[in-house]
């Protein structure tokens, strides 16, 4: 199992500032100018994909729902391509335990939710709960605002180009149990797919990977991203895993 991970006070250490960070560049652009070569099929789909292409679930009309963001971070690791997430704490209400994308609601301070606000809640949730600095992220496309009915968020998909890696770990204990990376080609492994049930009798699909079963919103968004990509490959959706009624 491959982890990045280094202690609180470590991360404290660094002494990095988030807000500092992020204004360093007062201007937040979305650029895919320098990507490799690997990462143009999904920049592609960024610029063209509808958001009923990505999701059921889509922001209410009235404008309701908590604005939120979330990195989609894609790396190039000792397997290749890789994409970075973390584990929630098992200790949270929300979702305990659950792998997801880095990221968390807007603050005041992001800006403009219509504009960059987005973006800057993204980088700055990331650095929040990883470390990660966001300096060396080359924010390349934006996917359509997605909605999670449960918990009433309005999440906006961030695609991200770790142009500069730097260590990333948990952060706070109390909201992530850990920091991982995955690698493309074990998401796009038929083996490594399959499809949950929950009680309630909603399925989607979801991955094995990296001792995790990554489903839900971030399994949703993987799943999208490497069908429109190109990457999918033909899997057995009729492998299923159910899910605790508590999920």
């Amino acid at each position: 199992m491959k982890t990045h991970e280094h202690s609180t006070d470590a991360a404290a250490a660094a002494g990095r500032d988030t807000a500092d960070h992020i204004a360093d560049d007062a201007a937040i652009d979305v650029t895919t100018e320098g990507l490799p070569d690997w990462l143009d099929p999904v920049a592609r789909a960024a610029r063209t994909i509808e958001p009923q292409q990505l999701s059921r679930f889509l922001p209410p009309a009235s404008g309701a729902g908590r604005q939120s963001a979330v990195l989609v971070l894609f790396g190039e690791g000792a397997h290749g391509p890789e994409l970075l997430l973390m584990e929630r704490a098992g200790s949270l209400r929300s979702h305990p335990g659950q792998p997801s994308f880095p990221g968390g609601s807007l603050d005041p301070a992001d800006g403009d939710q219509e504009t960059t606000g987005p973006l800057r809640a993204a980088l700055r949730e990331a650095e929040e709960e990883t470390g990660l600095d966001p300096r060396g992220v080359q924010i390349f496309g934006v996917l359509p605002r997605l909605y999670i009915p449960v918990s009433s968020f309005v999440v906006t998909p961030v695609l991200g180009w770790w142009r500069s890696p730097s260590p990333v770990g948990v952060v706070d204990p109390a909201e992530t149990a850990r920091v991982f990376t995955v690698p493309v080609a074990d998401l796009t492994d038929p083996a490594n797919r399959v499809t949950t049930r929950h009680p309630s009798g909603h399925r989607g699909p979801a991955f094995l990977v990296e001792s995790a079963l990554v489903w839900g919103f971030t399994a949703g968004v993987i799943d999208r991203i490497l069908h429109f990509a190109g990457w999918e490959r033909p899997w057995d959706r009729a492998k299923q895993v159910p899910l605790d009624w508590r999920a």
